[in-house]
């Protein structure tokens, strides 16, 4: 999640405190994904010392509104025009855990399994519970960031079951050294004949 982005994006509306660009970033989100204040404004110094914003003076009431400038109006269409990469993307830590999982001794890998299929199918749930509390227009983009969550969530799901049929058909390896490549490749090649 490019909180650089959003940010640039909230102030490509017009000039916004910090407050103001925090409150305005989880209303576009739904509060999916809410930000720590101090996130916001270290991504300001961020973006202001990258001369991508500036900051103006105090209001009356000590809060110091940016605005965005040139340079980050281009980096941001620069980043609406480019395609999110899926090297992009963080690691997917549930991937990781499985895998892990499978190779660390006394670990249920079913368990895993079954734990987390239970945990995003109340996830599943509560999301499409939210996704039709509100039918306003100008809810849309929260609702297509829940949509996105939802999509994501039912892939998930589907991943899990594949993991589930993997688990069954797998055969641990007989205890001792780990074939090399070559060894693999020479049975599966033998298998093949």
């Amino acid at each position: 999640m490019s909180i650089r982005h959003g940010l640039l994006a909230l102030l490509e509306r017009g000039q916004m405190y910090g407050y103001q660009l925090r409150a305005a970033f989880e209303e576009s989100t739904g509060s999916t994904w809410p930000l720590n204040i101090g996130q916001v404004y270290t991504t300001l110094s961020r973006l202001e010392r990258d001369g991508l914003v500036r900051s103006l003076p105090e209001s009356e009431a000590g809060q110091r509104p940016y605005e965005i400038t040139d340079a980050g109006r281009a980096d941001l269409a620069l980043w609406f025009a480019t395609p999110i990469s899926r090297t992009d993307r963080p690691r997917d830590e549930l991937a990781i855990k499985l895998a892990l999982a499978l190779t660390t001794p006394g670990v249920d890998v079913r368990t895993v399994v079954q734990n987390q299929r239970t945990a995003t199918m109340r996830t599943l749930q509560e999301l499409t519970r939210l996704k039709y509390t509100s039918d306003r227009p100008e809810d849309l983009p929260w609702r297509l960031v829940l949509d996105a969550m939802m999509f994501q969530a039912e892939a998930e799901v589907r991943w899990l079951d594949h993991c589930e049929t993997s688990l069954v058909r797998h055969r641990p390896p007989a205890s001792g050294p780990t074939p090399t490549s070559e060894a693999v490749g020479f049975r599966d090649e033998e298998a093949r004949r």
